[in-house]
């Protein structure tokens, strides 16, 4: 497996746009007019897509860009014992999702993305990151009908996750990520998110790169206490919030590796190569180099796929225009 570089490593936060023929396949599956079998084709395919983009645009740790999913609750959720799911429920904007709703033990009956992960590890030579939803996430965003409070549940969940990422660490997967945008949302639970946290990554952080997303909070309020995330890496948001945690770490050092967001994924405006390179920068007076890794706010699923390569690309320009910068200043020292 190709190794990624010493200094600010590229990446992606998780999930891609999906082509037009899939999403026409998804409507159409839905209604019963193709196969599973149909289905499945098209996301292999389209999965094979976003390996080849990336590899082409240059980015160092890969995913999968999550073309079989739907929602990142509603997914897990589909395939637990214990879990039906509502009618839609409004998210945000003009975006529904169909909630997860917990009416008894939740169990976990088979791995839910190891195939995938598999899949996507045979088309390349670069390491592809697992990708999970985490425990307090997926808690926060479901109804519960069955256990007696949002700390069963989350745990309960947490058990779960844990037993995924076990599967994915057989499988071969040296990196995995996971994701708990709800973090930020709750200032009051984040002991809560941390046990669950706990319950997924003890006893194997020695065994992968660990990492969790957190993302579109109020990140002051949970700092510096987020750190106590048992994680390798905590990917933030910091573009879309005009990198103002900065501030925070300057007063208390950041003591993880950090996935920094250089481009705002909720915009159809693309950031210039200057702009990237001026937020990595920043981020550099904070952090060294080498605990940086540089990728987008968020999921690219919300943009189009010309905008979402078009966003990557500056990503790695960006990133490899810092490195060209650093290699310059250390041979001059």
């Amino acid at each position: 497996m190709r190794p990624l570089p010493a200094l600010l490593p590229t990446t992606t936060v998780g999930s891609f746009p999906k082509p037009p023929e899939l999403l026409k396949a998804r409507t159409q599956f839905g209604r019963g007019k193709i196969s599973r079998d149909d289905l499945s084709a098209l996301e292999r395919k389209a999965t094979e897509f976003w390996i080849r983009t990336q590899e082409e645009l240059g980015i160092d740790l890969l995913v999968d860009g999550e073309q079989y999913r739907g929602d990142m609750v509603t997914f897990f959720a589909e395939q637990t014992e214990g879990c039906i799911i509502s009618d839609l429920v409004r998210s945000y904007g003009n975006r529904y999702y169909k909630k997860p709703i917990v009416v008894g033990d939740l169990v976990r009956t088979a791995p839910y993305t190891v195939g995938w992960w598999k899949y996507a590890q045979s088309l390349t030579d670069r390491p592809i990151a697992g990708m999970l939803t985490g425990p307090y996430t997926m808690m926060d965003w479901s109804f519960n009908e069955h256990y007696p409070s949002r700390g069963d549940t989350a745990l309960a969940f947490a058990r779960l996750v844990r037993q995924e990422v076990e599967d994915l660490l057989k499988a071969g997967a040296k990196y995995v990520q996971v994701d708990e945008p709800a973090i930020s949302a709750r200032v009051d639970e984040l002991d809560l998110a941390i046990q669950a946290m706990h319950v997924v990554t003890d006893g194997v952080l020695s065994e992968a790169e660990f990492c969790t997303h957190i993302c579109y909070g109020t990140f002051e309020k949970i700092y510096p206490k987020m750190l106590d995330l048992p994680v390798h890496r905590i990917d933030l948001e910091m573009s879309n919030s005009g990198l103002r945690l900065l501030d925070k770490m300057r007063q208390t050092p950041f003591t993880k590796k950090l996935g920094l967001g250089v481009v705002d994924v909720h915009s159809h405006v693309l950031e210039s190569v200057a702009e990237v390179v001026s937020r990595i920068e920043d981020a550099l007076t904070v952090i060294p180099p080498e605990r940086v890794y540089v990728d987008p706010d968020c999921g690219l699923k919300t943009r189009t796929v010309d905008e979402a390569v078009a966003k990557m690309k500056v990503i790695a320009a960006g990133a490899a225009r810092v490195r060209e910068k650093l290699a310059k200043s250390a041979s001059r020292t």
